[in-house]
């Protein structure tokens, strides 16, 4: 076998340039596949480091006509379910939050943490790294030991130094002081991907205090065994309903009468924003990369064959001399893995790069929430690669090394002897060669025409009209949650500030909102409007919004209708604007203006003042829903977000409005400044990315495929050098030469795009299932794939063509 090896590797000298091309083939393939499958495995399939992950569920609410799913539960909920099941071996409940920290030798930092109850540790089955973890005798309210702190293994290391002697220890978290008591295991940051946890509260520190109905958390069960998903879904299904009716009954949460339970398996971690934005498109991409990597498998074993070929006189006289076949075919496969293990090693380096720019990428984008995210090829994903790797090796080795098997010695060398060099090559490996390259450019088509579908999905989105203008227009988000404000003084601070930003060099106009366009946030309520009768089961939420004046003409929403809100309204009867899409659902073609609309559970009745164009606002591909906008300063909500409209660009003034806001609100911190464009775009960059990568290896599939229809061509043009020269003898022009070697190349493309449309076709309709509002009714993307490959044949072909045009006819004859 060593013998073997040393013969490849002196083989794989001896041809440096077919190595070269074979090698990074390789390197293009699979190393697409570790970085796509890297994220994707960190993203979707990477399981918590705890005891039986396969045995947590998550608990989700939704409501029936919507997909979007929350796992946000109250406290009652959590005693109820926790106390009441007969399926789960656990409940446990989290709530996540932000803090602030500081203590001797520490400065003061904000860091995400949250509060668990006693049982989150022990029903997960962890085990501290140094000292002990959260448990049921710390989670007691009033008890002396509620006053605990466990820290992150990565926080311990980057700020206490990785101290054992930090237990005991003090620290101040929201100016509470409390005792860390341990360290949690290595790798556990959060059980949400893409967030990271640094502190961990026992749930009886919360402020509204443990049992308070006010706590929303996040839940999730442990099955007890032999109990499987579906039994437990029936069972929590039945309580939570009646906890919901029992909820809507006394007021406590009238509007969620609605909301049914759904349970997903929690093995990998808890559903998150990042998991729902960017699981479909790795899913597609996982799916490109793949085809890239059938395409340089089909482009190594084209030059394999190649290569076989001329080397048939080697395999005759092996065999003559008492080789086995079993010994041609250990040693060609030998030559076949060593190629790929230089391919997986080098694309494994490749990945790691890869791997660390998409991750740059996404935590880059800007947004609401900040992203943490770490994804790097580890063991499980190395492990994938090497059986990547062995698998490419014997699939794209297997062809050459069957040919070798079957080497007759008597008719190779016969063929070695012969006139023709192509004597010995028989028509169905003809067919073959030929069979590997058409399949080249029909993977190839896939690959282009899904970029150009991605390309123009990307170009859609971004020329959508979103029902506001995303240009210079910026957002400042402040913080009042502990500035000592209270609602009424915030309220007359803030307006205060709007008049000084409004007096900013550079500002238009200035206005404050609850929630920002396309920022994934959003609020709901129920509604009774006036003459309208509801029909049994319809659904009454309604998006809400509390806005300032000025807030329509700053975004540039048309008023199409009425008025805007006016600070004369503050103290006056209540009143409300709403979107085109409510006026029409609820009075038709007639007047809104004038009209009232009434919360359940608040009798204060609301007057229609304006009506205002349609406008996105939780995410971008969303269909417009039925809107309200309150006045915030008539409302007891009072919004964190400033809006600001310039006439220059809005980074220019950026620095002004934090100098203002902190000049006139010193205990409000600005936590947040971006531009709405970036908050548009932020929202697609999932589409940006796989738009970007599935051109990538598009254009990468397409060279992997000229490379080996130009391989395939060079290798017959010189086996068939005396064929030409005869011909030409003949009376044969060079025109007619070229004409016949494009000819043998078009045939080859137009045989690939003949399977290649059908699959692009369906893999079209496979794409629009995993990418929403993905268009694939027009043929123009695989039009334009065609038209592509057409041109990349006929590229690849005009060395060889152009070869075989300046055969001259006796050095052709002399040589032979």
């Amino acid at each position: 076998m060593w013998g073997d090896v040393r013969y490849a590797l002196r083989m794989m000298r001896r041809s440096p340039g077919f190595t070269a091309v074979a090698v990074l083939s390789l390197v293009l393939g699979i190393g697409a596949n570790t970085a796509i499958f890297s994220l994707m495995y960190t993203v979707m399939l990477r399981t918590l480091p705890v005891e039986h992950p396969e045995q947590l569920v998550e608990l989700l609410h939704r409501l029936p006509r919507e997909g979007h799913q929350a796992n946000t539960f109250t406290w009652q909920a959590f005693q109820e379910l926790r106390e009441n099941n007969r399926v789960l071996a656990g409940l446990i409940a989290a709530a996540p939050a932000s803090f602030d920290v500081r203590g001797e030798g520490l400065e003061l930092e904000r860091v995400d943490g949250g509060y668990v109850d006693g049982n989150f540790f022990p029903v997960l089955g962890m085990r501290a790294a140094v000292g002990r973890l959260i448990g049921p005798e710390d989670d007691r309210v009033g008890a002396d030991t509620s006053a605990v702190a466990v820290v992150s293994w990565s926080w311990w290391n980057s700020r206490l130094q990785g101290d054992r002697g930090v237990l005991g220890k003090r620290i101040f978290v929201q100016d509470v002081p409390v005792t860390i008591v341990g360290v949690a295991p290595r790798g556990f940051e959060a059980w949400q991907v893409g967030t990271h946890r640094d502190v961990w509260l026992p749930m009886a520190a919360n402020p509204a205090r443990g049992t308070s109905r006010n706590v929303t958390v996040a839940l999730v069960g442990r099955l007890k065994p032999g109990v499987s998903l579906a039994q437990a879904h029936a069972e929590l299904s039945g309580l939570d309903h009646r906890l919901v009716v029992e909820q809507a009954r006394t007021g406590t949460n009238p509007y969620t009468i609605e909301l049914v339970l759904d349970l997903e398996p929690a093995g990998a971690g808890l559903t998150s924003r990042l998991r729902e934005q960017y699981g479909r498109p790795l899913a597609a991409m996982m799916a490109v990369v793949g085809l890239l990597l059938l395409i340089a498998c089909t482009n190594v074993a084209s030059l394999l064959l190649a290569r076989g070929a001329a080397r048939e006189r080697e395999m005759a006289v092996r065999v003559s001399l008492g080789a086995g076949r079993l010994r041609l075919l250990r040693q060609v496969l030998t030559e076949s893995l060593l190629l790929s293990a230089a391919g997986s090693l080098l694309g494994i380096l490749m990945a790691y790069f890869g791997t660390s720019l998409l991750v740059r990428i996404i935590m880059a984008t800007p947004g609401p929430g900040r992203i943490e995210l770490q994804a790097r090829p580890d063991v499980d994903v190395l492990l994938a690669t090497a059986c990547a790797g062995l698998l490419t090796g014997l699939l794209f080795g297997l062809a050459p090394a069957l040919r070798a098997y079957a080497s007759v010695p008597a008719s190779a060398l016969r063929a070695a002897l012969c006139t023709f060099g192509r004597a010995g090559e028989t028509r169905w490996r003809r067919l073959f060669g030929k069979g590997l390259v058409a399949a080249q450019v029909a993977l190839s088509l896939v690959l282009v025409s899904a970029a150009g579908l991605f390309v123009r999905h990307l170009a859609n989105l971004e020329n959508l009209d979103l029902g506001f203008r995303r240009d210079h227009v910026l957002l400042a988000t402040l913080d009042a949650g502990r500035s000592g404000y209270e609602a009424g003084r915030l309220s007359r601070a803030y307006q205060e500030v709007l008049g000084r930003l409004e007096a900013i060099p550079g500002v238009r106009s200035a206005s404050l909102s609850a929630v920002t366009p396309i920022s994934g946030a959003g609020a709901s309520r129920n509604l009774t409007v006036q003459g309208y009768q509801a029909s049994p089961g319809e659904v009454r939420l309604i998006v809400e919004n509390w806005v300032a004046p000025r807030y329509f003409e700053t975004l540039g929403t048309p008023l199409l209708a009425g008025r805007d809100f006016r600070p004369q309204d503050q103290g006056g009867p209540l009143v409300a604007i709403v979107n085109r899409t409510m006026a029409r659902y609820y009075f038709g073609n007639g007047s809104a203006l004038g009209m009232h609309v009434t919360f359940d559970g608040d009798e204060r009745p609301y007057e229609i003042v304006g009506v205002v164009g349609d406008s996105k606002y939780q995410e971008i591909r969303e269909e417009t829903w039925r809107t309200i906008y309150l006045d915030t300063f008539q409302a007891s909500r009072v919004g964190s977000h400033f809006l600001l409209r310039t006439n220059v660009a809005p980074a220019a003034v950026a620095g002004d409005v934090r100098r203002t806001v902190q000049g006139l609100l010193k205990t409000v911190p600005v936590v947040r400044v971006a531009t709405l464009g970036e908050q548009v775009d932020a929202s697609i960059v999932p589409e940006r990315l796989i738009a970007m990568l599935s051109g990538l290896f598009g254009a990468l599939g397409s060279l992997l495929a000229a490379v080996g229809l130009y391989g395939l061509l060079a290798y017959t043009v010189a086996r068939r050098i005396n064929e030409i020269g005869i011909r030409m003898a003949l009376g044969a022009t060079r025109g007619d030469v070229t004409r016949m070697v494009l000819v043998d190349a078009l045939g080859m493309v137009v045989a690939g795009l003949a399977v290649g449309v059908p699959i692009a076709l369906r893999g079209g309709g496979l794409a629009a299932s995993l990418i929403q509002g993905l268009a694939v009714k027009s043929a123009g993307a695989i039009a334009f794939g065609a038209a592509a490959m057409v041109a990349v044949a006929l590229a690849a072909a005009y060395v060889p063509a152009r070869r075989a045009a300046r055969v001259d006819p006796m050095e052709a004859l002399r040589y032979e």
